[in-house]
């Protein structure tokens, strides 16, 4: 929560950094797929930014939006010292028409504090409750069968923590003791 209300307001960090963070904790980008977003992949209209993430784009609210355009617009990377044409990658790297490599991507991420194996873990997670797997799986880009198998994940361990919970205070009663604070 922190990581990413820090990205969301402090200016006084990177456009790329807090971009890219975001993508991670608000829509469980991994490096991965990040390092490999183009400017084409921006929509930047004159009210809304989408982002194409899987088949269907991702409207970002903002601030978010804001800095995809910043982003868009002001990219930098040693690939695009001296380059004769703008480059294509939305996290150009250091060398010239290749994008920022995914572990460098990952450092940069680190040092904000955000580790994106758990970051992403938990965004899906988060994500999975909310939005039906269809959706799920063609807004993040991601395999239908994932996206299901997120879905029953984020539903079975509210399910089975329920259970485990009546199972303590069903067992606590037969036992004879109070029944524990289940809080």
């Amino acid at each position: 929560m922190v990581a990413r209300n820090r990205l969301l307001r402090d200016d006084t960090l990177k456009p790329e950094d807090r971009l890219a963070g975001l993508l991670l904790l608000l829509y469980a980008q991994g490096p991965s797929a990040i390092h490999r977003l183009t400017t084409e992949d921006v929509e930047a209209g004159v009210q809304e930014v989408r982002l194409h993430l899987g088949d269907a784009p991702v409207q970002l609210p903002e601030p978010v939006a804001h800095l995809a355009r910043t982003v868009v617009a002001n990219r930098k990377g040693h690939a695009t010292i001296g380059a004769l044409t703008p480059s294509r990658w939305l996290f150009p790297g250091g060398q010239p028409g290749r994008p920022i490599s995914t572990t460098q991507l990952t450092q940069r991420l680190n040092r904000l504090g955000i580790r994106p194996n758990q970051a992403r873990s938990t965004a899906l997670f988060q994500l999975a409750t909310e939005i039906p797997a269809a959706i799920l799986a063609r807004t993040l880009g991601i395999h239908t069968d994932v996206a299901v198998a997120w879905q029953r994940l984020s539903a079975g361990d509210w399910a089975n923590y329920a259970a485990e919970i009546s199972r303590r205070a069903l067992r606590s009663l037969q036992q004879g003791k109070d029944v524990p604070d289940l809080r």
